[in-house]
């Protein structure tokens, strides 16, 4: 594939092997307040994941139809009287979690951090030394190149367990041939620093709490960027959480929903609890002690952590129990949506009780934001392939068009709301054209009819092309807005596309010492990266994807002493 001016810059940056170090004489000091003359001293980044800009517009200023007209969200609402809230920001695309916290905290897409999905591909890679639990075969290296990657649970030591069995087991990781086939982790298959290493660089101290061990990514290349890094397993078995209990006050030391103890994701109940566990870890944080509250440890200077109970509002099917999602394309919750976004704001007020309580809440910025929305909002959208067309069995998936994965054409699909596609003997033009050839012949039984194809030079303005970096899909699809590819009906909802349900997302910049604003000019999550390391007074310049990319700080924010660029 001949490669145009833009497909070769994209190539250039894809083919810097490394981001130079960070320099310490253009990192400011911020371990004390007597080096820093800016008054933030302190991050809070918190990704509600689903969380639209709608959402927040609704939940913080109220609608008729729910909890009488006044908002139901006054925590977030009251940080948005001292707050700059950008109504047009967008997320990552591919919406995924996994590109969506790239793009936070390394301030890149996936042109620069190569990450596209949490289960992907890499054509320059081995297999793992071991099959996963989920099916990736284990091979031979470096006699075999080219392996699908996952960097969800299935690299967990044992996936059944809350604490993923202590972590990583690298029998499941990729392996680099060119690097005497060392296992790849999550945090060196990132292409590019983040700003946890820039921070602790600089003199700080940092955390981090999510949803998988792969997250470990946010310790940057080096592997050392985050101090303090908890992740529980979200799809473990659920089990009791002593100590643990709800703003609500619920008991989390017995399971609340005995009917779904499959995985965290699977309650409206349940969910609650684990994110309760992690908003506890900040608590603790806040407290200046490390996340389980074991040990001392100062106030992070960068920490922060991930909400999955909207996102499960927004999804989730429970039978025998209720319908997530909203009622109508106004974004009016239903009662289990409701309550997900009531519990999320309640943590959120927990969490400024203490700042406030231990004098931190002026010198910390808090950013909420999220790594990706869900679509559609309106459920009238909703067409889930195959889970409401079984009786139409021309209607498939785009990889089961072509003969599924694991076949002759198709090599990794990723499909959600929206088709990723890496395929076999994809250097052959012929195979890519061929391909594309019958998915248009049966878009309208696969549901993107109405979307669009990229690929080719349409590919090469998003991504490096495929012949040239070997993570980069040969194929994506956008669907028609509403269809999901699932095989059943335990969701409403998904994410992962480019349609503006997917992607626009909450953003509220916070800080007692902002004054209130709302900002409509189009902006994305991965300004958050720049935008935090100016307000800790570090040069956003240190970030590799900054400078791969040129990504600005967010706009409208004015904090004193900060390292402009």
């Amino acid at each position: 594939m001949k490669l145009g001016l833009r497909a070769a810059a994209l190539a250039a940056t894809f083919l810097l092997s490394a981001t130079p170090a960070l320099d310490a004489q253009q990192a400011r000091r911020i371990s004390g307040s007597h080096d820093n003359s800016n008054h933030i001293s302190h991050v809070l980044l918190i990704s509600i994941d689903g969380m639209h800009a709608l959402d927040f517009e609704n939940c913080s200023r109220g609608i008729a139809t729910v909890n009488s007209g006044g908002p139901y969200c006054p925590n977030l609402a009251a940080l948005a009287l001292n707050g700059v809230n950008y109504v047009s920001a967008s997320t990552s695309k591919p919406s995924d979690s996994f590109p969506g916290l790239t793009a936070l905290v390394t301030g890149g897409s996936p042109v620069s951090t190569g990450a596209y999905y949490d289960v992907s591909y890499d054509r320059s890679l081995s297999p793992p030394a071991k099959t996963t639990p989920y099916g990736i075969a284990g091979g031979s290296c470096p006699q075999q190149v080219g392996t699908q990657v996952g960097f969800d649970e299935e690299i967990d030591i044992d996936l059944t367990r809350l604490d993923a069995g202590g972590g990583i087991n690298p029998d499941y990781l990729p392996r680099d041939p060119k690097n005497n086939c060392a296992p790849v982790y999550p945090h060196s298959f990132i292409r590019v620093n983040t700003i946890f290493e820039a921070v602790k660089d600089a003199g700080g101290y940092t955390a981090w709490s999510d949803k998988h061990q792969s997250y470990e990514l946010t310790k940057g290349k080096s592997g050392q960027g985050v101090d303090d890094f908890f992740s529980p397993e979200i799809n473990s078995n659920v089990v009791g959480i002593p100590g643990i209990k709800t703003p609500a006050g619920v008991d989390c030391s017995t399971v609340q929903d005995s009917s779904q103890t499959g995985a965290w994701t699977d309650s409206f109940a349940n969910i609650q609890c684990y994110d309760s566990l992690k908003v506890q870890a900040i608590v603790n944080e806040i407290d200046g002690r490390t996340h389980d509250g074991s040990q001392k440890a100062p106030i992070p200077n960068l920490f922060g952590m991930n909400f999955q109970a909207v996102s499960v509002g927004q999804k989730l099917v429970e039978k025998n129990v209720a319908t997530g999602g909203y009622m109508d394309a106004i974004g009016t919750p239903s009662s289990e949506l409701l309550g997900e976004i009531e519990f999320v704001d309640a943590s959120i007020g927990r969490m400024i009780t203490e700042l406030k309580n231990r004098h931190a809440f002026s010198s910390t910025l808090i950013v909420v934001t999220a790594k990706h929305g869900q679509s559609p909002i309106d459920p009238a959208r909703v067409l889930r392939i195959t889970g409401d067309t079984k009786s139409n069995p021309k209607a498939l998936a785009p990889s089961d068009i072509l003969g599924g994965v694991g076949g002759t054409t198709v090599a990794q699909a990723d499909e959600d709301d929206i088709s990723l596609l890496w395929l076999n003997n994809d250097q052959n033009p012929s195979t890519i054209a061929t391909a594309v050839a019958t998915l248009e012949a049966n878009a309208a039984n696969g549901g993107f009819n109405g979307g669009e194809i990229y690929y080719g030079p349409a590919l090469d303005l998003l991504y490096p092309d495929p012949s040239v970096d070997p993570r980069t899909p040969d194929i994506v699809i956008q669907t028609n807005v509403g269809v999901i590819y699932t095989g059943g009906q335990k969701k409403v909802a998904e994410h992962g596309g480019f349609a503006h349900d997917d992607t626009n997302v909450m953003m509220l910049v916070s800080n007692p010492m902002l004054p209130q604003g709302t900002i409509a000019s189009p902006v994305e999550t991965a300004q958050v990266a720049p935008t935090i390391l100016q307000a800790l007074s570090i040069n956003p310049l240190l970030l590799g994807a900054v400078r791969n990319e040129g990504t600005q700080t967010l706009p409208g924010l004015v904090f004193s002493g900060s390292h402009g660029y």
